[in-house]
């Protein structure tokens, strides 16, 4: 073995330590490929393949699927992820590479290929914590707080929250992409990582959301790569309290009364409304 192979298997000792020798072999690490070339033909790849004006956003409600350029609107799709999402909010959600026909998951995260100064390794995404659900001020946009939960080498990243938009421009054009998180896997500074996601795949039964996604990292850790995610979220799109319930009011006694503009059900009667002369409209 060469000296320089000792050195760099010195370096991947001392950066991601032992497990990660534990899951790869000497000649795993020496023959992983990271030309630039290579890594950028990727990119390139990944971007024309989110931006094919073919693609068809699905969307399965009351457990039947079909695209939405048949009977929807892009203001529909908008109204049902900010529902969706708005419905998780302060939850975890779980990401996993899938398959784009079947949308079923084929690994438990995503991977990326990396490299950390002069180690190559692999990064994992395995779920995100959504902190911040937000109505954009442009017509069909919704900001977004994502913690991306980011380990390699059996080591956990520090990463800052992503501020992410999604969005519905066309009904065949729903993406959500960030501004770009930074996470420290290094002692020489901040790697930043940035996300894009084409969504094709609605389902509001069950909360999951498929696309072709491209994840790049620059700094003193990069790498990338692209392919299918399924976002599988906790709780579908549909509204958690759809019957509103009126407010009990206590007497002095302690006697409990319905509340006005309440019925005996405890259910709220919009109309009709009171006049101030105690007559109905």
């Amino acid at each position: 073995m060469s000296f320089k192979k000792l050195i760099l298997l010195a370096s991947i000792f001392g950066l991601c330590g032992c497990e990660y020798l534990r899951n790869h072999t000497a000649q795993d690490i020496f023959s992983m490929d990271f030309n630039s070339e290579k890594i950028e033909a990727k990119s390139v790849e990944a971007s024309n393949a989110l931006r094919d004006s073919k693609r068809q956003v699905v969307v399965c409600r009351s457990h039947q699927c079909a695209p939405a350029n048949l009977s929807m609107s892009k203001e529909y799709i908008y109204n049902s992820l900010l529902q969706l999402f708005d419905n998780n909010n302060y939850q975890k959600v779980l990401v996993c590479e899938a398959d784009s026909q079947s949308h079923i998951c084929l690994e438990n995260n995503i991977t990326l290929p990396l490299r950390v100064g002069v180690v190559p390794t692999n990064m994992y995404i395995n779920s995100i914590k959504i902190t911040d659900v937000i109505s954009g001020n442009r017509n069909n946009t919704l900001n977004l707080i994502l913690n991306y939960d980011v380990t390699y080498g059996g080591q956990t990243a520090e990463c800052s929250p992503a501020k992410s938009l999604l969005f519905a421009r066309q009904i065949n054009h729903v993406i959500l992409e960030d501004s770009g998180y930074n996470c420290k896997m290094t002692t020489l500074g901040m790697s930043n990582v940035k996300t894009v996601l084409a969504i094709d795949y609605i389902d509001l039964d069950y909360g999951y959301i498929g696309g072709l996604y491209s994840i790049g990292v620059s700094g003193p850790a990069f790498g990338g790569g692209s392919g299918y995610m399924l976002i599988r979220l906790p709780k579908n799109a549909y509204p958690l309290s759809p019957a509103l319930k009126a407010p009990q009011s206590f007497s002095k006694a302690g006697s409990q009364t319905p509340s006005s503009g309440a019925n005996k059900s405890g259910t709220v009667e919009i109309f009709p409304l009171p006049k101030a002369d105690g007559s109905a409209n």
